[in-house]
């Protein structure tokens, strides 16, 4: 009888999950290591665009998720004072198909995920921390992961390791020492809150040095965030006040939804990317995925959108190939051919959009770069999305 092939995940988030069912579809054995002493994501809201969902479809778990979240075409972009810089049609094809988003609490998706991986056979667990990697040899020795838990020390080898431990991955830290994160200039509030009257479509903000957005995650659920441009590490005595004072001077709608914002629903996080991202995504029989391979601004929304076709490609890219006969190493080199320069184009489209929206200077750039964006017709504009939202899974 053939021996059943092993992967060792590190990380529980959305990627590692994402790899683990991806896995067990394709006859592996996977186990998931989890840091935290239980499986859940920090965060508030997020939306999915296109490429997640068809992530989502191959992972057999779309209509979850769909069930979980709410579906929420894009509207278009408006300066602080609430006028409309480009807006999307509110009706007819053409880029609706392209633009619509299923808004949902990032909580409700990891749940989804982590139930199909645990039903697919995957073993989940927590208080695990990985502490270190031996690569192994595709055609030689095995990998072999060191972690530690409240029991001691433990080391288990598999045929594959899965690096999903996010932006400040221990495995690349040992792996790759020089891919380092480095904070991005801006910090994030975001919040989850109680509302029924907003709309509901995506509705995305630039001011000098701030974003803010705000999409609907369910029916009586508005995710919002503000982005802005400040010294990392820094504390407000009162974040609440502080999220107030700073959108005082905004449309009235976003004056509303942050004064509707309880302190206990605010949450503010640094943002960090991952400079060019990871040299290689492939060391050994190691393949690094998600926010350790490529930790990319969230201008564009790719974050979890990437971190879900990662962990879809992880199974149907190498898992598969090898199941059914193939070379790990030549398994693992299609893999980073095919998925580094797709994340590497996805964080620069991220860079230029950064520098384009609020990182853009105070004076005159603001005028300018509106009347601009006013010339441009959203359909043409938008169609440009499809590089993004229009990838198709692996067969």
């Amino acid at each position: 009888m053939t021996r059943q092939q092993t992967a060792v995940v590190a990380g529980g988030g959305i990627a590692g999950v994402a790899a683990a069912i991806a896995l067990a579809q394709a006859g592996w054995r996977a186990t998931v290591l989890e840091r935290a002493p239980a499986f859940g994501e920090v965060g508030a809201g997020l939306g999915l665009t296109g490429n997640g969902m068809a992530a989502l479809r191959a992972l057999l778990v779309e209509e979850e998720v769909r069930a979980a979240g709410h579906l929420a075409p894009h509207a278009g972009y408006q300066d602080r004072s609430g006028r409309w810089l480009l807006r999307i049609p509110a009706a007819g094809s053409g880029p609706r198909s392209i633009t619509t988003i299923c808004g949902i609490h990032r909580q409700r998706l990891h749940a989804t995920l982590r139930q199909a991986a645990a039903a697919a056979g995957a073993q989940l667990v927590t208080g695990a921390e990985v502490t270190s990697v031996r690569p192994g040899d595709p055609g030689g020795e095995p990998a072999a992961v060191m972690w530690q838990t409240s029991a001691g020390e433990h080391t288990g080898e598999a045929d594959l390791v899965v690096a999903a431990d996010g932006v400040r991955s221990t495995v690349r830290t040992q792996l790759f020492p020089d891919a380092r994160p480095r904070y991005t200039g801006s910090t994030s509030w975001r919040a989850v809150i109680t509302d029924t009257a907003f709309e509901g479509r995506l509705i995305e903000v630039w001011g000098a040095g701030t974003e803010f957005g705000a999409l609907r995650v369910s029916d009586s659920e508005v995710y919002w965030y503000g982005e802005f441009v400040h010294p990392g590490g820094a504390t407000f005595a009162d974040e609440l006040t502080a999220a107030q004072a700073h959108f005082a001077g905004w449309a009235s709608w976003i004056r509303a939804m942050v004064a509707a914002t309880s302190a206990s629903q605010l949450m503010r996080h640094d943002v960090y990317e991952l400079p060019g991202g990871c040299p290689r995504y492939v060391h050994g029989r190691v393949v690094m995925i998600g926010d350790a391979a490529h930790a990319m601004l969230p201008t564009i929304g790719q974050g979890a959108a990437t971190a879900l076709e990662d962990g879809v490609c992880v199974g149907r890219m190498i898992a598969a190939p090898v199941s059914a006969g193939g070379d790990l190493a030549d398994a693992l080199a299609a893999f980073d051919q095919a998925r580094r320069p797709r994340c590497r184009q996805l964080a620069r489209q991220a860079t230029m959009i950064a520098r384009f929206g609020f990182e853009l200077g105070d004076g005159w750039r603001q005028p300018v770069r509106n009347t601009l964006l006013r010339l441009i017709p959203a359909g043409p504009a938008f169609k440009a999305g499809t590089r993004i939202v229009g990838w198709t899974p692996p067969a």
